[in-house]
């Protein structure tokens, strides 16, 4: 039954990245969340590199409790979207990495709309 639910996640990440690429004009925002952490990432896939991250286990979330629910998605939104607008970046492509837009990746991504990040 396990495998059949991670064989499933892998196949809807590759139907999502066939039609989302990042150029370095307009790369690509990247959202892995697990069970007790988030993770958002800005990627140029046409040079293969992370251009900046930003985590629930950074130091920005230090003594916060509220990391793996929508408040705490929602402010790591906020703080990518800094940390990419502080780099010129102002459009991205948003990559949801196959989990459904709703809950804590919709929330990380009007956070990141909020702070300016357009997509």
């Amino acid at each position: 039954m396990a495998l059949e639910k991670v064989e499933g996640q892998r196949r809807r990440k590759q139907r999502v990245r066939k039609k989302v690429r990042g150029t370095a004009e307009r790369p690509r925002l990247s959202v892995y969340r697990s069970s007790k952490n988030m993770y958002a990432q800005i990627i140029d896939d046409h040079q293969g590199k992370t251009i900046t991250c930003a985590t629930t286990l950074s130091s920005d979330f230090n003594g916060k409790k509220n990391k793996a629910n929508v408040n705490g998605a929602k402010e790591l939104g906020m703080i990518i979207a800094k940390k990419a607008l502080a780099l010129n970046i102002k459009d991205v492509i948003f990559d949801r990495g196959g989990y459904r837009y709703h809950g804590r990746v919709q929330a990380l991504a009007e956070g990141a709309r909020e702070a300016g990040l357009k997509f």
